[in-house]
């Protein structure tokens, strides 16, 4: 699988901010990509209302899983780890803002015959010691 494979994602966010609810419910067709210990997710958003933008999550051998989504001038890389709080940076046309998340909730489960799989995260996003939002991600992929 060092070529990618074609795949449909089925990618539902949901957000809690100021009190209040957002739910982001979308399909994209992605690739999937095997290098090393690694599995990598690869997806375009582009959507009426924002610029394109590219996601990759990278899927460690040790359960951890990185985030990368790159637009324009805009560039957000997450890890997430279970239990752990881990930094990240999110760089924006007018500089670095550090981050950081902590994550209750890290699970992945993929099979190779026939190649589906799931990866679900619950999150807390914080900046400068401040929860901006809680976040929940639930992805599904198929051939």
């Amino acid at each position: 699988m060092s070529t990618g494979t074609d795949i449909l994602i089925t990618l539902q966010t949901f957000t809690k901010q100021d009190g209040e609810i957002s739910k982001y419910d979308r399909k994209f067709e992605g690739q999937l990509f095997k290098m090393g210990n690694s599995i990598y997710l690869r997806y375009t958003e582009d959507d009426d209302k924002q610029e394109k933008a590219v996601v990759t999550f990278k899927i460690n051998n040790n359960g951890g899983i990185q985030l990368t989504r790159k637009s324009k001038e805009m560039r957000m890389q997450l890890f997430f780890e279970n239990n752990k709080r881990v930094s990240a940076t999110y760089r924006t046309p007018y500089g670095e803002i550090p981050i950081e998340t902590v994550t209750p909730l890290l699970s992945v489960n993929i099979s190779d015959f026939p190649l589906v799989g799931t990866v679900n995260i619950d999150y807390f996003l914080y900046s400068g010691g401040n929860l901006l939002g809680e976040y929940k991600i639930r992805l599904q992929f198929s051939v």
